[in-house]
């Protein structure tokens, strides 16, 4: 593997960042698919639905037709609903990285690059929930270049970056199923402080679990 190095977002990086973070978050269709496939209410009615289909029409073929189509267009909802969410990201900070980011007081964004190709990202803002404490966003390494410590580099970027701003903490969401990830930012001293189930009709519906970490920032260190 080629060396690569971490540094400060240029506006070149427009498309592949914004491409980085759209593949990135795709891959997350299918473990959230097996999720929601898992909870209890889904698999009541998947069998409700087999056995009703089952008894009426005394034919197995009809009821794994039926469970089948169920699954697919389940699988076509959810795939949809997070493509929705992926836009809604790049109709937001990553609409215009440099002003949202690299323009404003205590934010930054930075890339890894290798053979002049952008390989990983990660963004810090300040929180708006908290003085003093910066959230750590858009984390993303090429699934091809991931196990090699871009993951954790970028997350010390961030880390010293929060040092030499004064920020007493760096606080991060993840989701259920970024399992990968979550173990990343524990190695590198972050720590799950609380999890809750997201608000919203959906988030109840299919136990939509959040993670958030914080790192405290020791003064001196």
């Amino acid at each position: 593997m080629s060396d690569y190095k971490i540094r400060g977002y240029k506006d070149s990086d427009y498309e592949a960042v914004r491409e980085l973070f759209s593949a990135g978050m795709n891959e997350y269709v299918p473990p959230v698919c097996v999720h929601v496939l898992k909870q209890p209410w889904v698999l009541f009615v998947l069998t409700c639905m087999f056995i009703c289909l089952l008894v009426s029409s005394k034919s197995l073929i009809l009821p794994v037709l039926a469970v089948t189509l169920a699954l697919a267009l389940g699988r076509q909802l959810l795939g949809y609903c997070w493509s929705m969410y992926i836009d809604h990201c790049l109709k937001e900070d990553l609409r215009d990285i440099s002003k949202t980011y690299m323009q404003s007081k205590g934010s930054c964004f930075w890339v890894a690059e290798a053979d002049e190709i952008v390989i990983g990202t990660v963004a810090a803002k300040p929180s708006e929930e908290k003085q003093e404490e910066l959230v750590l966003k858009r984390m993303s390494v090429r699934k091809d270049f991931r196990g090699l410590g871009i993951g954790k580099a970028l997350s010390r970027e961030v880390l010293s970056f929060a040092r030499q701003n004064q920020y007493r903490s760096v606080i991060l969401n993840t989701l259920m199923v970024q399992h990968e990830a979550q173990k990343m930012y524990e190695s590198v001293g972050f720590k799950k402080y609380i999890e809750f189930v997201l608000p919203t009709v959906y988030g109840k519906l299919i136990n939509f679990t959040v993670s958030k970490y914080r790192h405290d920032i020791l003064p001196g260190s």
